[in-house]
């Protein structure tokens, strides 16, 4: 019999914290979508042909870019981003 695995939390909170959700919108038509690339290759390409689809569904899109996949968004950036749209969405790709 094997012994059980234990997973440790790297970020070393004892509990992950709660977060209320935000609802979704209906319709992304006229809503300004963020597309932000965390700049890992190949994340733009995927955020291009994201960019063909939105524009399709009558969606605005503004698109912002990290300096570095390795650390978090600069706190400018992020309050770019939540003054200029909707919603989000971020490129995780390789």
């Amino acid at each position: 019999m094997s012994e059980p695995r234990v997973l440790l939390d790297p970020t070393s909170e004892r509990q992950a914290p709660t977060r209320e959700r935000t609802a979704r919108p209906a319709t992304l038509a006229g809503a300004t979508v963020g597309l932000l690339d965390i700049s890992k290759a190949r994340g733009d390409v995927f955020l291009n042909r994201l960019e063909e689809h939105l524009h399709a569904h009558g969606a605005k899109v503004a698109r912002f870019a990290k300096p570095t996949f390795t650390k978090v968004a600069p706190i400018d950036l992020r309050h770019e981003i939540s003054e200029q749209c909707d919603v989000v969405i971020e490129a995780l790709a390789d």
